[in-house]
C-alpha cells in the first residue's frame, strides 16, 4: 500500500514510475540540467550533481529561462528525461516541451501538479507511481514494482471549452497551411492547460526557440519550415548560438556551430527579422504600453511587463513561434489586468548611496523570495533607477524566479502606490529585506575564493548604447593587463550605433572584444580562454549560471570594479561601501 495518495490535476496524461528525485527548490532546465546526460549542473541548486533520467523529478515549478521546454525536449528525444514530472504549481515551460514531444515525435512522459501541501509530503517518500490525475508515494519503493504501461499520447483533443473565432476554426482545419494547423493545436493545448477561454491576436512576437540545444531544436524548426510555415506577425529573433557571421573565426567546432547557425536560418526562412538580441527593448521596434505581444526569453519577458507595461506571459521556447505562425495567444495571466497585480510584497532597506552592482543583485535576491508569485518591492522611491540598472534587476530576478514581471514603487508605471501595484488587495505575503539578506546573496554569486581573473564577460542581457558609452568612460586613458580578455556581447544594432558614436574604437584601444548574435549562456571556449580559471562579471544571471555551464567560478562586482579588475589583472574582492557595514570582512 503506498504511503501517500491522492487525485491531482494531471497537466500531461500518462502513466509512469520510478525513484523520486525531490528538490523544494524550483528549477530551470536551460543551465541547470545538461540536455544530453540529464545531470543537474546548477551550481546552485540542491540537486546539483543527481542525474534525472528515470526517475520521478518533484520540484515546486521551474524557474528562469524559457528554453527550458527546449532542453526538456532533447531529453525526451535522446533518453534522458525524468520519467515523470510531479510539480507543486503548475508549470508552463516543462509541460510545453512535453507537448511538443507529443505532437511532433509521438513520445511524452506525464506531467501532474499535486499543489504545496500534498507536494510537501513527498519529502520522506522514495519512490511514486503516476496514472493520470492518480499519484501513489511509497516512503520504501514496493517489492512488486512492475515497469508501467506506456503512454499513448493524446494528440486530438477537442477544445470543448474554448470560444474560436472563424479564423481559428479555419487555422484548425488546415485551410492556412499544416505548420499553421500543427501550431495552433499546440496553442489550443496551451490555452486549455492554462485555463484560458479565449484567444487574441497580438502584434507582434519575440523568438526564444532559435538557441540551440542539441538535434532536437533544430529537428522542430525545420520540419515548421518543410511545412510552409510564415509569420503572421513583425517578428524578431532573440540570441543565437554563435556569432552567426564570425564563428568559424572565433575557432568554435563546426559541429555545434553549423546547427547552431541553421536554426537562425531555419527561424529566418519563417519570415522573422535579422535581429539576434536577449534585448528586444533595445530595438526600435519594442512594444509600447498596453500592447499585446507574445515575448520569450526570460529578462525580456520580466522588461517588457515590468518596465514597458507591454502585455506578454512568459512564453515557452516553441509555443513562441507557434503563436507568431497563428497571430493568437491565449487570454491569460499578464494580458489580463488582474493577472498582472502583485501579491507578494517586499520592503528594501535604505542603504545610501549604491552603485549598478546593487541592482543585480537585488533582483537575484527577490527573485528567489518572490517564486512565482509577482513582487511590488517598496523602498526605492528615491533611488531613479537607470533603464540600465531596470534591465540589470530583471535578468537577475527572471533567473530566480518563475514570476513574469515585478512592480517597483514609484519607479514602474503601474506602480505609482504600492496600492494601485497590489490592486487595492492585501499582500498574500509581506516580507522585509536587511542588508545582511543582500550580503548573503552577494557571496553566493561570487563564488571564486582566489582573485585570479581571466576574462572580464559583459553583455548578458546585451549591452546597451549607454553600456558601451559608461565604459569607454572608465576604461578612457587606462591599460588593461594582457592576460585577462574583456568580451562585450551586444546585438548587431547596438554595436553599429556604439561605432558611429566612436565608442566601439575607444573600447578596442582598451582591449575589449565584442561579440554579436550570441551571448554569454551560450558561449565557451574557446572564446571564452581556456586559461581562465576564474571569470568576472556584473551580470548576476550570468554569475549565477558560469559556475554550471562553463565550469569556471564567478567575481560578480560593479562595471567600474570589473575595469579596475582587467587593469590590475585580478579582483580585489572588496565588498562594496553600501555592502561594507554589514560584514567584518572587506575582501578575500
Amino acid at each position: 500500500m503506498p504511503d501517500f495518495s491522492m487525485q491531482a490535476r494531471s497537466l500531461v496524461s500518462g502513466r509512469a514510475q520510478g525513484d523520486l528525485l525531490y528538490a523544494d527548490v524550483g528549477l530551470s532546465f536551460w543551465g541547470g540540467v545538461d540536455p544530453f546526460s540529464g545531470e543537474v549542473i546548477d551550481r546552485h541548486h540542491p540537486l546539483n550533481g543527481n542525474v534525472i533520467s528515470g526517475c520521478v523529478l518533484a520540484i515546486p515549478s521551474g524557474r528562469g529561462s524559457c528554453t527550458g521546454s527546449s532542453v526538456l525536449l532533447e531529453l525526451i528525444l535522446n533518453g534522458h528525461a525524468p520519467a515523470a514530472l510531479v510539480v507543486a504549481h503548475p508549470e508552463e515551460i516543462l509541460s510545453l516541451g512535453v507537448l511538443i514531444a507529443q505532437a511532433l515525435f509521438e513520445r511524452s512522459l506525464p506531467v501532474i501538479c499535486i499543489g504545496q501541501a500534498a507536494f510537501e509530503r513527498l519529502h520522506d517518500c522514495t519512490f511514486v507511481r503516476v496514472d493520470g490525475s492518480q499519484i501513489n508515494a511509497y516512503v520504501t519503493a514496493p517489492i512488486d514494482d512492475q515497469p508501467a504501461p506506456s503512454l499513448t499520447p493524446e494528440t486530438s483533443p477537442q477544445h470543448s471549452d474554448l470560444m474560436l473565432t472563424d479564423f481559428d476554426h479555419a487555422v484548425l482545419a488546415g485551410e492556412h497551411g499544416k505548420a499553421a494547423q500543427v501550431a495552433m493545436q499546440i496553442v489550443l493545448r496551451m490555452a486549455e492547460l492554462q485555463g484560458a477561454r479565449e484567444l487574441i491576436d497580438i502584434s507582434q512576437a519575440h523568438i526564444d526557440g532559435c538557441i540551440y540545444t542539441g538535434p532536437a531544436s533544430l529537428r522542430f524548426a525545420e520540419q515548421l519550415v518543410t511545412w510552409g510555415a510564415k509569420v503572421r506577425v513583425p517578428t524578431t529573433l532573440n540570441a543565437i548560438s554563435v556569432d552567426q557571421r564570425r564563428w568559424r573565426a572565433q575557432g568554435i567546432d563546426p559541429a555545434f556551430g553549423e546547427p547552431a547557425s541553421a536554426l537562425g536560418d531555419a527561424y529566418m526562412a519563417m519570415g522573422a527579422q535579422l535581429s539576434f538580441t536577449c534585448a528586444p527593448y533595445l530595438l526600435d521596434s519594442a512594444p509600447e504600453a498596453g500592447d499585446q505581444v507574445v515575448w520569450a526569453e526570460s529578462n525580456a519577458v520580466v522588461f517588457a511587463n515590468s518596465v514597458l507595461a507591454a502585455r506578454t506571459q512568459k512564453y515557452p521556447d516553441f509555443l513562441d513561434i507557434c503563436i507568431a505562425l497563428t497571430g493568437r495567444a491565449p487570454l491569460i495571466g499578464c494580458h489580463l489586468t488582474t493577472g498582472r497585480l502583485a501579491t507578494l510584497q517586499i520592503n528594501v532597506p535604505a542603504l545610501g548611496d549604491v552603485d549598478d552592482a546593487f541592482y543585480p543583485l537585488l533582483g537575484y535576491h527577490i527573485g528567489a523570495l518572490a517564486g512565482s508569485q509577482i513582487p511590488v518591492i517598496c523602498g526605492l522611491q528615491q533611488a531613479q533607477p537607470s533603464r540600465d540598472d531596470l534591465k540589470a534587476f530583471g535578468a537577475a530576478f527572471a533567473t530566480t524566479s518563475g514570476a513574469p514581471m515585478f512592480h517597483i514603487v514609484g519607479v514602474t508605471p503601474e506602480a505609482a502606490t504600492c496600492e494601485q501595484a497590489l490592486g487595492g488587495m492585501a499582500a498574500q505575503r509581506q516580507l522585509d529585506i536587511s542588508a545582511q539578506d543582500l550580503l548573503a546573496s552577494w557571496h553566493e554569486l561570487n563564488s571564486a575564493s582566489s582573485p585570479d581573473l581571466g576574462l572580464v564577460s559583459l553583455g548578458n542581457p546585451h549591452f546597451s548604447l549607454s553600456e558601451c558609452a559608461a565604459l569607454a568612460r572608465l576604461c578612457a586613458g587606462r591599460d588593461k593587463h594582457p592576460e585577462v580578455a574583456v568580451v562585450i556581447t551586444c546585438g548587431r544594432h547596438v554595436l553599429e550605433q556604439a561605432r558611429q558614436a566612436g565608442h566601439v574604437a575607444a573600447l578596442e584601444a582598451f582591449g575589449v572584444q565584442f561579440v554579436t548574435d550570441t551571448c554569454w549562456c551560450m558561449l565557451g571556449e574557446p572564446v571564452l580562454p581556456v586559461s581562465a580559471k576564474n571569470l568576472m562579471t556584473n551580470s548576476g544571471k550570468y554569475a549565477h549560471y558560469a559556475p554550471g555551464l562553463v565550469g569556471r567560478r564567478v567575481h560578480f562586482a560593479s562595471l567600474a570594479a570589473c575595469v579596475d579588475a582587467a587593469c590590475s589583472g585580478q579582483a580585489s574582492g572588496d565588498l562594496p561601501s553600501w555592502l561594507r557595514q554589514t560584514s567584518r570582512h572587506g575582501g578575500y
